[in-house]
């Protein structure tokens, strides 16, 4: 089979899978497939061709991708839970890691909370900060008094 055809197909499919996703995910191995097109045009072999198509693609995906990622989050609209990472809570029960219980009031929704910190305990009536989300509960640190 002549390799152009190979490279051809290998490309039309990445691109049609890109388009059909558009999550950036195979543009980078289209990149790598025109360039072995190319070189399959010029009659080099086949395992230099190879060769290109994967550090060709290796490099688009490693030095474009985070930009590229960058780029597309911006316009990304943080989901609820999302959105309250890095706001204040209210400790509404005790928040004892140990115990497995806690609990917060944050944007006037209740919350299962646990400590950042495995051996702190914080009280009942606290303000904390939510520093992350993990499954369903927030995690988080209580806040410090400036003194």
């Amino acid at each position: 089979m002549n390799p152009i055809y190979v490279w051809l197909a290998a490309l039309a499919t990445f691109v049609v899978i890109e388009i059909a996703t558009m999550g950036l995910t195979t543009i980078w191995f289209a990149g790598g497939a025109l360039v072995a097109l190319v070189l399959a045009m010029l009659n080099v072999s086949f395992y230099m061709q190879a060769g290109a198509f994967l550090v060709i693609s290796i490099v688009l995906l490693v030095s474009t991708r985070p930009l590229a990622m960058k780029f597309f989050n911006q316009k990304r609209v943080k989901t609820n839970a999302d959105s309250i990472i890095g706001k204040k809570a209210i400790v509404l029960a005790e928040i004892n890691n140990l115990k497995e219980a806690g609990q917060v009031s944050v944007n006037g929704m209740e919350w299962s909370a646990r400590a950042y910190e495995d051996e702190c305990i914080i009280p009942a009536g606290a303000v904390v900060e939510v520093k992350e989300i993990r499954g369903v509960k927030l995690i988080v640190a209580e806040e410090r008094k400036e003194q």
